[in-house]
């Protein structure tokens, strides 16, 4: 792994933490590290991934409390933040995911193969972490999923119109990028959506996926992002992939966020053996915006017993 003193935006400096970078066979994946305020020979390190279209700075509030006893290391997903974007023709499969992560421990943060680490994940990235955990238990100490259990699903009926939405956009591609003026209007931009961000979550947020363009600013995650996945699993296959983690398991579930609500939740609930759900206010990055002294709170007592 090298690393070297992060020299970002101004917005990046308050995270304390390092860019890193971990060179796999086919890509290059970087990210961030948060050195141990008290290192600990005994505690293994702490992987954070983050969500979809976010970086590893989603991780700039939680991963300093939590780096107390080991360090802390939060991975921008290949096509998202500094890391690479998958080469021309392929896209973005969930279990490509898993397999980078997959690597990425064995090439880089293996002590003997013996050592188990312990993995927080949001969103997308606890989809990843749990599917990981779930096929190398042997690999994981604790797991921590942050509004997240198990992946996105579809009706097994609804298999090819999927595919058909999935090459149709393959074959249009993507439309050319937008260009802001400033990072703080991509910020801007950024507050709104799927998941609302405040103005202080999405300029901490948003820098580390902008790149400079010759007219301003533009998305420096990858455009394929945001094309339909081609097969997604069913209901069925994600109570099977749940089912079967065995691994000491936290549920970070937020009061507004967006499994609030949701049909199907309880049911993934009650199927993974050793969980432990707990509530805590805010929304879909309660980990990065408003009080996020709850989320680290609780993580902090999984991880640690403290």
């Amino acid at each position: 792994m090298n690393d070297a003193v992060l020299a970002g935006s101004r917005l990046a400096n308050p995270a304390g933490c390092r860019e890193a970078h971990w060179p796999l066979q086919y890509i290059e994946l970087a990210g961030l590290n948060w050195p141990a305020k008290n290192a600990s020979e005994t505690h293994p390190p702490i992987l954070m991934v983050h969500g979809w279209l976010d970086n590893a700075m989603t991780f700039a509030r939680l991963a300093p409390a939590i780096s107390e006893v080991a360090d802390v290391y939060g991975i921008d997903m290949a096509g998202h933040g500094h890391s690479q974007h998958r080469p021309p023709g392929y896209g973005y499969w969930l279990t490509d995911y898993v397999a980078d992560l997959c690597e990425l421990i064995d090439v880089h943060f293996t002590k003997g193969g013996e050592q188990p680490l312990d993995l927080v994940g949001h969103s997308l990235g606890g989809i990843v972490c749990a599917l990981y955990a779930a096929a190398f238990p042997e690999r994981v100490r604790r797991l921590v999923m942050i509004d997240s259990i198990g992946a996105l699903s579809r009706p097994a009926k609804e298999t090819v119109p999927q595919l058909r939405r999935a090459l149709q956009k393959k074959r249009s591609g993507s439309a050319p990028p937008a260009v802001y003026s400033s990072i703080e209007t991509a910020a801007k931009i950024r507050e709104g959506g799927l998941s609302p961000l405040s103005p202080e979550a999405a300029a901490t947020l948003v820098p580390r996926n902008m790149r400079e363009h010759p007219d301003g600013f533009v998305w420096r995650t990858d455009s394929r992002l945001r094309h339909p996945t081609a097969l997604m699993m069913t209901e069925e296959q994600v109570h099977a992939s749940l089912s079967v983690l065995t691994v000491p398991t936290l549920f970070v579930r937020a009061q507004e966020g967006l499994l609030a609500g949701r049909k199907g939740v309880d049911k993934r609930i009650e199927l993974i053996p050793d969980l432990t759900t707990v509530e805590v206010p805010g929304g879909h990055h309660c980990h990065l915006d408003g009080d996020t002294a709850p989320v680290a709170s609780a993580i902090k007592r999984f991880l640690f017993n403290v």
